[in-house]
């Protein structure tokens, strides 16, 4: 496996950019993206190589992140530089973090085949679990008691006890190639993998079968996956500078198509992530940039761009106020999108695309309605496109004009 970046890197790899002169840790600038954005950024540093994952904890206060530089960060958002470190336990670049429901425990992968867990407050390990190959991920079930992970060995996910670490199950071939990613859905039933072969697949942790598969859902690798908070729907970024959004709960769901989200990356997607209320998704790309997501219409509203290079993970808090992102250029970006919508390039993006507040005609939310033509307007939120077979398009009275 191609070691340059947490999800994979889909480019050779060439000279080292010049690095840009940063501000310090603490300090927030407005973004120099575009000139009538106004979106303000806090650029953290601390660590010595690719910062390879990241999340907010702690209520939205504290940002947890892990690198190539073998350690694992703790920062306070307010002041902008780490307050805990967790170190000299892995010997290998760290793959992914990730944080147990409650806060308290912190379980990172790396290539130095070994899964580890630790204690948050005193930033101590408290077990460590051997693989036979590098480790590309992991994640905590929802309700804290499992831990899933992928191996390059055998192209395997290992499901484990997370207070004993004692094996609950061994997946071996589970993907053809690579697993990029894995993680639970928030019902705690089901593990997801997406790999460098293409395929979604869908694990049952009490049938301990492969409930779904998914072979054509992407024309490259697929380097990301993410849940909406209700388990739903599932997010995956793909090397095909695409994004997709599959409803998984539906009976007819493998003959259904995906919403696609597209145009919003330059290059391959590295990473994904929906918000809590799943009103936005946002993505990393390989271009270096940020993208934020309408889901409900299905379009990019903003790019946010400043890292020098590739972006590997993103982050978004729970009120939906601030985007984190993690970078090989070794830093994170805090960026506070809280005025977004007041921005004049969304404003125009809209009034470009004809698009209005409507009604949902099946849940009766109201949803950000995109015109399909100069006489048509869909009807539905996204979700409920995705769940029905048909989606109905409602032709524009002649009175009508759409607006913001």
């Amino acid at each position: 496996m191609a070691a340059g970046g947490s999800r994979g890197d889909p480019l050779a790899l060439g000279p080292e950019p010049e690095p840009e002169p940063e501000p310090t840790p603490a300090e927030g600038r407005w973004g120099d993206q575009e000139s009538a954005a106004q979106i303000q950024f806090k650029i953290l540093r601390g660590h010595s190589d690719t910062v390879s994952s990241c999340h907010f904890c702690s209520e939205d206060t504290k940002i947890l992140s892990c690198s190539y530089d073998r350690t694992v960060k703790l920062w306070d958002v307010v002041k902008g530089f780490p307050i805990q470190v967790f170190e000299e336990e892995h010997t290998a670049p760290i793959s992914e973090c990730n944080l147990s429901p409650d806060d308290r425990r912190v379980v990172t992968s790396s290539y130095d085949n070994t899964v580890k867990a630790w204690d948050m407050e005193t930033g101590k390990m408290l077990w460590t679990m051997e693989h036979e190959g590098i480790v590309t991920s992991c994640n905590i079930s929802c309700d804290g008691k499992y831990v899933v992970s992928g191996s390059d060995k055998g192209n395997a996910i290992f499901v484990f006890d997370a207070v004993s670490a004692t094996l609950v199950a061994h997946v071996q071939g589970h993907h053809r190639s690579t697993i990029t990613r894995c993680c639970f859905d928030p019902d705690n039933q089901r593990v997801t993998s997406v790999s460098y072969d293409k395929t979604i697949k869908l694990w049952d942790m009490t049938t301990r079968s492969t409930s779904i598969t998914i072979n054509e859902g992407h024309s490259n690798a697929i380097s990301d996956c993410c849940f909406t908070s209700d388990g739903r729907y599932l997010c995956t970024a793909s090397w095909d500078k695409s994004l997709k959004i599959w409803d998984i709960k539906t009976g007819e769901f493998r003959c259904r198509e995906p919403l696609s989200l597209n145009q919003g990356h330059e290059g391959s997607v590295s990473s994904c992530v929906f918000s809590q209320d799943a009103s936005l998704v946002v993505s990393g790309g390989y271009d270096k940039t940020i993208a934020i997501w309408e889901t409900d219409a299905g379009y990019k509203k903003l790019s946010l761009k400043g890292h020098c290079d590739w972006v590997t993970d993103v982050a978004i808090s729970e009120n939906k106020k601030w985007i984190l992102s993690a970078s090989k250029d070794s830093t994170l970006r805090l960026w506070n999108i809280e005025k977004m919508d007041h921005i004049p390039s969304v404003i125009e993006s809209r009034k470009e695309k004809g698009s209005k507040i409507a009604q949902c005609e099946e849940c009766e939310k109201p949803f950000l309605s995109l015109q399909c033509s100069d006489f048509e307007m869909i009807s539905k939120c996204v979700f409920c496109r995705l769940s029905s077979p048909v989606t109905r398009i409602l032709p524009l009275p002649p009175s009508v004009s759409p607006d913001v």
